[in-house]
């Protein structure tokens, strides 16, 4: 079986928390074999005995820290740490514990678009708030889960849906809702995914056979002809009298 040494597929976040709620810190790590998971705050090994009440978990490469009711005393930064025969990997994040709130804002807002069919679409918010808002995004009223083809990613307050194929049926109303304990932001925009344009149909040529161009020229000479023998000249004419 082949080694590879772990990686952060999405790396922990800083999280921003008000006095007396919960906390968590969540990272998705990839590797083989299977890493071994260890956490951190300020440099030291962090457990449940030197942090009373925190809950660790990792699962199918999902580590979680979740700290149920924090404290100033909580602020800091964590780590977490993944080893395999490979190598290893880091990622780390600050803990700030506030008394203030501060309902969800966008810096950013949603921005409506229109791509091509088998484009591949981003759309982008930046959200603040405290405590950190839960942010989800939905198309036509139906929230969008992460998968393959549809993901949703997170890079301190920017977070971003990644449509891997656009297709005309992806087009609608798509909607992101930012929410905390002061309160809930909306920001809404559409999406218009083109098809492939329909190949235009070639203009009809007129077939003329070689029998109807003759005629054609036959008619055309013959008008020639009729023109020059109508048309005499006056003088000609005057002369031809004054000498008969």
């Amino acid at each position: 079986m082949s080694t590879q040494a772990p990686t952060f597929t999405q790396p922990l976040q800083s999280v921003v928390a008000l006095e007396g709620s919960a906390a968590t810190f969540e990272a998705q790590v990839s590797g083989s074999p299977v890493p071994e998971v260890s956490w951190f705050r300020d440099g030291q090994v962090l457990s449940t005995a030197a942090l009373p009440g925190v809950q660790i978990s990792f699962s199918d490469g999902r580590a979680v820290l979740r700290i149920p009711a924090v404290t100033a005393a909580h602020s800091g930064r964590f780590s977490v740490r993944a080893t395999n025969g490979a190598g290893q990997a880091t990622s780390t994040a600050e803990l700030l514990v506030t008394a203030e709130t501060a309902p969800p804002n966008f810096l950013q807002r949603l921005q409506s678009s229109t791509v091509r069919q088998g484009s591949q679409v981003r759309l982008d918010v930046r959200v603040t708030g405290i405590p950190t808002p839960v942010v989800k995004f939905f198309r036509e009223g139906a929230e969008i889960q992460s998968s393959a083809d549809f993901r949703i990613l997170q890079e301190g307050d920017l977070y971003s849906l990644l449509i891997a194929e656009a297709f005309p049926e992806d087009s609608g109303t798509y909607s992101v809702t930012a929410t905390n304990s002061s309160g809930r932001a909306t920001s809404t925009a559409e999406l218009q995914v083109q098809g492939e344009e329909a190949v235009p149909m070639k203009k009809t040529k007129t077939i003329v056979s070689t029998s109807q161009m003759a005629a054609s020229q036959a008619r055309v000479q013959k008008v020639r002809r009729t023109n020059t023998t109508t048309r005499v000249c006056p003088f000609m004419f005057y002369f031809h009298l004054f000498y008969a």
